[in-house]
């Protein structure tokens, strides 16, 4: 059992440095710069929606009181 551990964690260990070393600056940039881009764009697509339907629900409150 104590053998296993071992090996799980040196495998999980050596796949995580070995990924981490492996990326540039550069990667890290872009990936930012996309997930700014990302939530940006997340933002006023949800702005909008909520705008359009309350706006909608507006005119049939307006309506089933006239």
């Amino acid at each position: 059992m104590f053998n296993d551990i071992q090996i799980r964690s040196g495998v999980i260990g050596g796949t995580l440095l070995s990924t981490a070393l492996n990326i540039n600056f550069q990667d890290l940039l872009f990936t930012a710069i996309m997930s700014v881009i990302g939530a940006v764009v997340s933002f006023f697509v949800s702005y909008i929606l909520r705008k359009m339907f309350s706006d909608s629900d507006k005119y049939k409150k307006k309506s089933k009181n006239a």
